[in-house]
């Protein structure tokens, strides 16, 4: 078979058949798959895999998210490198593509539901995600102690204040985007969160409504060690996992 019928014919491989190709490790048994139409798109559809004796099988049904308000670029996670298309970089408004890790949960709650087996993580007025790239806190998520003040402007010229006043953080879960390593600039506080409304896009996050958000929380097991991957539908095959990883 030539090269250029191989291509054809893995462009057109079912969503199963292309997360089996991707190199992702056996003891990963819950895939999240977020797809778009282009590298532009604002919007998309979430899905969600469990695997089984080598096969990933689809489990409920899909559901719309919102992505950046830029559409998608190239993120650092645990996918081989990528050479052509848009990179994700700070403040570009892209969500990221690629393979990623996913948890803790988080929100406002003092206590997480019941049945939850994400790890979680209470919000509170003195929560910050860090997207300062020249502090030694970028992509981070710090909480400031009770015994210093509240005043997150005289430690980091940019941060992402995590208790907000439009409860889009309500519910989360973080994506580990650019976390292993940090690199300065390659994009910050990456989440799942709550969507403003249908249609609205984000600053670089994944959002769908609070309800589906819930369900995917409650599904999500760390002892299968679920991956996110989020890419256009184009090119998921080009999408392979980095060694070791």
């Amino acid at each position: 078979m030539n090269i250029l019928l191989s291509l054809i014919i893995l462009s057109f491989l079912a969503p199963d058949d292309a997360l089996l190709n991707m190199g992702i490790s056996r003891q990963t048994r819950q895939a999240v798959l977020v797809t778009t139409t282009s590298w532009e798109s604002q919007s998309g559809t979430l899905r969600t895999y469990s695997r089984l004796h080598d096969r990933w099988t689809e489990i409920g049904s899909e559901i719309m998210v919102t992505i950046g308000q830029s559409g998608l670029g190239w993120g650092n996670g645990l996918h081989k490198e990528v050479m052509d298309g848009p990179k994700k970089i700070e403040g570009d408004g892209k969500a990221p593509a690629g393979i990623f890790k996913l948890g803790p949960a988080f929100g406002y709650y003092e206590n997480f539901l019941p049945g939850s087996k994400l790890p979680y993580r209470h919000i509170t007025e003195r929560d910050y995600f860090i997207d300062d790239p020249q502090s030694r806190d970028y992509n981070q998520w710090v909480s400031l102690p009770e015994n210093v003040t509240n005043n997150p402007q005289a430690r980091w010229s940019s941060f992402e204040r995590m208790k907000r006043k439009d409860n889009l953080y309500e519910l989360g879960i973080v994506i580990r985007h650019n976390t292993d390593p940090v690199i300065k600039g390659r994009g910050s506080a990456i989440f799942f969160h709550v969507w403003r409304k249908h249609g609205a896009p984000t600053a670089g996050c994944t959002a769908m409504a609070r309800d589906n958000l819930l369900a995917l929380i409650q599904w999500l097991d760390p002892a299968l060690e679920p991956r996110l991957v989020q890419v256009p539908f184009s090119e998921m095959n080009k999408i392979r996992m980095s060694e070791g990883r």
